[in-house]
């Protein structure tokens, strides 16, 4: 089992979106997952054919067929598509995945549906096979669909367990690496747990789904957006407190 990060490009992410003095670039990162019940792809890239959303965010796309061949795999290699939600930059490659199943909370899918959410073309493309899903579930052996929602009522990411422990591919849950380890201290000091404050209910509210990733152990946390990667340990109960790098 193996993990492997594709870089899928760039977009440029209004200050008014990203909450910041000036606008930002963002990196478009997909995962290649290596099972030994086949290729799985969390993720596929950023979309066209919005006039609107290129002026708006100005994406530098990578062909997704030539990441695939730099990390040893095909389009027609992928057994699964898992996306964490289905924004253009998240979904942006699935028709090439035509006839694969892909993974979606049915909450998400309807809504993308409704209208008015991401670039339609991508959603009923010719071949499109969905599975929804209601909540989590383990998908192939040693990994799970853990529901996260935030950015998205139906985001969720993935938890790929293997022999030097879990990792959790977030997608958009956090933005960056950083905010996922302010989510997770919180978390520690809600639990009273070494590197926290130890007050308790005093602590600082967190994501309460944290707990369910806590579950697996995690030894690293990847993103959607940002090339850092969370690393430590967030055992139920406290531990080592993990650090961006």
């Amino acid at each position: 089992m193996s993990v492997r990060r594709l870089d899928l490009g760039y977009f440029t992410r209004p200050a008014e979106e990203a909450g910041t003095p000036g606008p930002r670039v963002e990196p478009v990162l997909a995962y290649l997952v290596r099972h030994e019940a086949g290729l799985l792809l969390f993720d596929t890239g950023v979309g066209a054919g919005d006039p609107e959303a290129e002026a708006r965010y100005r994406p530098r796309r990578r062909d997704l067929r030539g990441a695939l061949a730099a990390a040893g795999a095909a389009p027609d290699d992928i057994a699964l598509v898992v996306n964490c939600h289905l924004h253009f930059d998240h979904c942006g490659g699935n028709p090439l995945m035509a006839g694969r199943p892909v993974l979606v909370q049915r909450r998400e899918l309807a809504e993308a549906r409704a209208g008015g959410y991401t670039i339609d073309g991508l959603l009923d493309y010719p071949g499109a096979r969905y599975e929804e899903l209601d909540g989590g579930a383990e998908v192939w052996p040693g990994v799970h669909v853990v529901p996260t929602p935030g950015h998205t009522d139906g985001h969720q990411s993935l938890v790929v367990e293997g022999p030097e422990g879990a990792v959790v591919l977030a997608g958009q849950a956090f933005d960056s690496a950083s905010e996922f380890a302010s989510d997770e201290m919180a978390r520690r000091a809600a639990l009273g747990a070494p590197g926290g404050t130890g007050d308790g209910g005093a602590a600082v509210p967190y994501r309460a789904w944290l707990d369910r990733l806590a579950g697996f152990g995690p030894r690293r946390v990847l993103f959607a957006h940002d090339r850092c990667v969370w690393e430590g340990a967030m055992p139920a109960g406290g531990g080592a407190a993990g650090t961006p790098r």
